[in-house]
């Protein structure tokens, strides 16, 4: 059985010229169940804030997954979420991944990752 992944395109920018822009691939992500799962994050630039993560089914509203900081390596989950299935992780300060360890049905879903841009005071989301 294969199960689908996707990342959500919503992109929220106020109508400043500094905004940072989150690019998130791949746009679309196929496994078969049991799979390892990444999805991949970049924020453009480092403002020591949490990189957050959501998951919404079609029709839905967004689900809180996780939170992570890459200064400590922090991880919080929302309710329903823990680290037996999901983490998220650094490749660089501005380079954040998201798994799904061990991908199940009710994993399909659009994921978006999400951080505060210190210099136009905005929730950015990609």
């Amino acid at each position: 059985m294969q199960t689908f992944y996707s990342c959500f395109s919503l992109l929220l920018l106020p109508d400043v010229d500094a905004a940072i822009t989150l690019t998130q691939i791949p746009p679309v992500e196929t496994v078969s169940t049991g799979q390892q799962v990444v999805l991949k994050c970049n924020i453009q630039r480092y403002d020591v804030n949490f990189v957050n993560w959501y998951k919404q089914v079609p029709g839905g509203v967004p689900q809180y997954v996780l939170s992570f900081h890459h200064y400590d390596s922090s991880l919080y989950f929302g309710t329903g979420f823990s680290s037996d299935r999901f983490n998220s992780k650094s490749t660089s300060d501005i380079d954040y991944q998201f798994i799904i360890k061990q991908a199940e049905a009710g994993d399909s879903a659009f994921y978006f990752c999400q951080t505060w841009d210190d210099s136009a005071a905005e929730a950015v989301s990609q």
